[in-house]
């Protein structure tokens, strides 16, 4: 099988590819230029560096298989970077990397892949794609190692995306991937793992927002739940729901502040003790349903960050891509702007855009 692989310069997919060009497939490697670099400019954030892309070419030659570099500078701007700076400026937390795997990643490679006369695209993604036999529907399911797990980034593939999906790492842990890696003597072996928002140099994101939306940069108030006010911001895109640090207040004693809510309307910052933060209920749009759309409540652990333990929760469609969950317990900042992912066992049901 023709397979194109997405190759960041990075081990996980540098593996991806090692992977099916041991087991036969003619691969292509493609990497994606993201940003202009013309003027020389060798760092962008932690990854998508003109390194990485000398590095994805190192490991092709390495392996012996073709490599491309495309450009998806305008793309990228359009669809991630824009994306990331209005929902800031709008009182949000965005999630640029689910926007960056789904909306460019797969959507714009699966059109580039036709063009190579390939049937598939692989990542080096931790997560893996199944059939359910009894609908023929395509399953994403989450990675063997749990605390690698992607599956929480890739929930709005579409059907025709997860049909042509292939994750090579997906079903291994990541310390055997670098074995894997150091075994095949690839030159990034022991490259460290990217951490930050490649576009975000030194993790500056209101500096960021401010240069490319000016207008958001515009001070306000901080007011307790009722309403009094406690000091001022220099903008709401310098916060996000459930922030403790930063805040610039001095609580009462033995009571740390929260921000509860962003008001972008009237400028304020709304916070209050942890104990606010808790909520039972949340709905999502832009909801995309791996599994079949459900026609009554369903039973789901829920997700609403990459990080965060899902929680047992029902899930019941609003139909129009909304969704409405309940959970059995509250959990703390829940925060508009993030992905809520449903899924049942290890398998994605569906999931959407906190409202």
């Amino acid at each position: 099988m023709r397979i194109v692989v997405a190759m960041s310069g990075g081990v996980d997919s540098s593996v991806a590819a090692a992977l099916l060009a041991e087991q036969g497939h003619d691969v292509i490697g493609v990497s994606m230029q993201l940003y202009d670099q013309t003027d020389g400019q060798t760092s962008f954030g932690s990854c998508c560096t003109l390194d990485d892309l000398y590095d994805a070419r190192r490991v092709a030659a390495a392996i012996n298989i073709p490599h491309y570099i495309v450009n998806f500078e305008k793309q990228f701007d359009e669809q991630v970077v824009s994306n990331f700076v209005s929902e800031y400026a709008s009182g949000r937390t965005p999630l640029p990397c689910a926007h960056c795997n789904s909306d460019l990643k797969f959507a714009t490679l699966v059109d580039r892949a036709r063009g190579f006369g390939a049937d598939a695209v692989a990542t080096g993604h931790y997560a893996r794609v199944a059939r359910d036999p009894a609908t023929g529907r395509f399953l994403l399911k989450r990675g063997a190692d749990p605390a690698k797990d992607q599956s929480y980034f890739l929930f709005s593939l579409t059907q025709d995306q997860l049909g042509c999906a292939v994750f090579p790492v997906g079903d291994r842990p990541k310390d055997a991937v670098r074995a894997y890696a150091r075994e095949r003597r690839l030159p990034v072996a022991d490259k460290p793992d990217s951490q930050e928002i490649c576009f975000v140099p030194d993790g500056r994101y209101a500096g960021f927002v401010k240069k490319h939306a000016p207008d958001a940069a515009r001070d306000g108030v901080i007011v307790d739940e009722d309403g009094r006010v406690v000091g001022t911001h220099e903008g709401i895109h310098r916060f996000t729901v459930g922030q403790r640090k930063g805040l610039g207040l001095s609580s009462s004693p033995g009571i740390p502040m929260y921000v509860l809510q962003l008001r972008p309307a009237d400028r304020r910052v709304v916070v209050g003790p942890k104990s606010s933060l808790a909520r039972t209920t949340l709905t999502a749009s832009g909801v995309n349903w791996i599994a079949e759309e459900p026609c009554a409540p369903v039973r789901a652990a829920v997700q609403i960050r990459h990080r965060h333990q899902a929680a047992p929760a029902a899930v019941r469609s609003l139909g129009d891509a909304g969704a409405e969950v309940v959970f059995d317990t509250p959990q703390l900042a829940i925060t508009p702007g993030q992905a809520v992912v449903f899924y049942d066992g290890d398998s994605v049901i569906g999931g959407g855009w906190i409202d």
